[in-house]
């Protein structure tokens, strides 16, 4: 008995944290407010763009917790993107004022439950990858954090911010890095977009641009869409144009653009509001498509963002042999 009322309270628990989170980005949306894009210029916190990391391990956040901190970081004004734990805190030697309120973020992953004894006796053979996938249960969990600026006594290295590059014609790491992709780019013409069967990505020149740093924008969503590729991280692209799976995947291609953008200090922008509808829907309809759109988006932003941080080893190694 006791053990069916806690898997129904832990269902109830995980749905509250999708319905809350996604109610949230609804309301926001609704607003006008694109939680990935966010008026930056117009916080107090514009000098601190970047993707929010965890203060204590220097890790970087990923899926629905960079729009999570994003959104209070732009609510409270906080100069920093970094985050820590209570615990983290104390850690450090710092602790957090008094009458400060953290924030919720969620962590997921899957575990395992034992095995019977008479399940194990049972067993043919030792499982494989397939069947413990299948037996693996997925759970969400919350904790909360707390931003260094609501923090006293850390080290002053954790609380020094880093420098942001100003907005120029051309940004070097962007072009580093979608060099580094191998993509086929094509510039030229009046419309950006991917074309699947041939797998390549189109892009305007940046003259085109009324503003010119939207090329990198538009180039990182583009790439997005690239990353989904059969031969890459084999997402569904097959969806028809207006269809909740084209919505979809212009969602994920939205948020790693986003967070691709940050990683290089270059301010997110929206570039399919038109979309604006069409996602609304796909929220309202199921609480969980925004954290799989962020998960998505996140894996996508990584494995771009690795090819320039295999270009950067290649040219240490180059430095270390001269």
């Amino acid at each position: 008995m006791s053990k069916k009322f806690y898997k129904g309270q832990a269902a109830r628990t995980h749905q509250s944290i999708y319905e809350e989170i996604t109610s949230k980005v609804i309301a926001e949306l609704e607003a006008g407010i694109f939680p990935w894009a966010r008026p930056w210029d117009a916080s107090p916190a514009k000098g601190a763009f970047a993707l929010p990391r965890n203060a204590a391990t220097c890790k970087s956040y990923s899926g629905i917790n960079i729009l999570i901190l994003w959104g209070r970081l732009c609510e409270c004004g906080y100069s920093t993107q970094g985050w820590l734990t209570y615990r983290q805190a104390q850690s450090l030697g710092a602790n957090i004022r008094k009458g400060e309120h953290g924030v919720t973020v969620c962590y997921a992953d899957r575990f395992i439950p034992r095995r019977k004894p008479d399940d194990a006796e049972n067993a043919a053979a030792p499982a494989g990858e397939h069947d413990r996938d299948e037996a693996s249960i997925p759970f969400l969990r919350r904790y909360v954090v707390f931003n260094v600026d609501q923090c006293d006594g850390l080290p002053e290295h954790l609380i020094a911010t880093a420098p942001t590059l100003p907005e120029r014609q051309i940004v070097p790491q962007a072009e580093r890095l979608a060099n580094e992709t191998g993509a086929a780019i094509h510039i030229g013409g009046a419309h950006a977009f991917y074309d699947q069967t041939a797998d390549s990505v189109h892009i305007p020149p940046q003259p085109a641009f009324f503003e010119q740093i939207n090329y990198y924008r538009t180039l990182f969503h583009e790439l997005g869409h690239w990353t989904g590729h059969a031969s890459r991280l084999n997402r569904d692209q097959s969806g028809a144009f207006r269809s909740k799976a084209y919505a979809n995947e212009e969602l994920v291609a939205e948020l790693t653009a986003a967070f691709v953008c940050a990683s290089l200090a270059i301010k997110p922008t929206v570039r399919h509001a038109d979309y604006l509808g069409s996602w609304l829907a796909v929220l309202r309809e199921d609480s969980r498509a925004i954290f799989r759109a962020a998960s998505k988006a996140s894996r996508a932003a990584d494995f771009l963002l690795a090819f320039g941080a295999t270009a950067e080893d290649a040219q240490a190694d180059t430095a270390n042999t001269q």
